[in-house]
């Protein structure tokens, strides 16, 4: 499995049979000045974890491009079709329910946080509930992205049903769980082998690195994974 991480909690995950953007904030991000085009090639599948714009501008234009899948829980996915996505390539779920992606599947999970789309003047379209995603591949490690979220004890199931090795988890503060919380979920609820922070150093207002989280995990045998932003790793 190859990682990309293009700031905030946007990544593309290339796998055996599919090649897959999770949260693609390629449009309007501080922190990927790249432009989307790149990180659309070869897309099959884009995953949206909420709505907030943060995590879904670059998805249309992605999508368009690229006729990939659109998989996200149903209010996000009508409100795409409604900006001029395809609504044959829609896989909807909500909390709970697991949907086939073909080369993989996605489990929607809880996650503590709030989901609608900003608007000019201040107001928001509600976009559903917002979620975390658990990826089971048939040759790789079950990868869980948490999306937005603070910790929450039935992060404890989570683990029990599906059993993450690969963790992408939000460390920056404010907006989710900080690194020493983060730290602490991974420790007490999971068995990760490797964990990728995110949601860190986008904006000024969240914390700038993932100090916090590395050395929260220090000595805890868990592999913390930091490309650099553009940067491809193997996992």
């Amino acid at each position: 499995m190859k990682l990309t991480w293009y700031g905030h909690s946007a990544f593309r995950i290339e796998t055996s049979g599919a090649t897959i953007l999770i949260d693609p904030y390629l449009i309007g991000n501080p922190s990927w000045t790249g432009g989307w085009e790149g990180p659309a090639e070869g897309v099959t599948h884009v995953l949206l974890t909420h709505g907030h714009n943060d995590h879904v501008n670059g998805a249309v234009e992605v999508l368009k491009k690229s006729g990939a899948q659109l998989v996200a829980n149903y209010e996000i996915c009508m409100y795409l079709v409604g900006k001029g996505v395809d609504g044959n390539k829609i896989n909807p779920g909500n909390l709970g329910g697991t949907v086939d992606c073909g080369a993989f599947t996605t489990t929607f999970v809880q996650a503590l946080h709030s989901s609608s789309f900003g608007l000019d003047g201040g107001q928001n379209v509600y976009l559903g509930n917002p979620g975390g995603l658990v990826l089971h591949f048939p040759e790789d490690k079950t990868l869980y992205h948490m999306g937005d979220t603070d910790i929450f004890s039935d992060m404890a199931l989570i683990n029990e049903l599906h059993e993450p090795k690969i963790g992408i988890v939000p460390v920056g503060d404010r907006f989710t769980m900080g690194g020493a919380v983060a730290a602490l979920a991974c420790r007490r609820f999971f068995h990760f082998d490797t964990v990728v922070p995110c949601h860190f150093g986008t904006f000024p207002i969240i914390d700038a690195t993932a100090e916090k989280f590395v050395a929260g995990l220090e000595g805890s045998g868990v592999d913390v994974a930091l490309p650099a932003i553009g940067q491809t790793i193997t996992l």
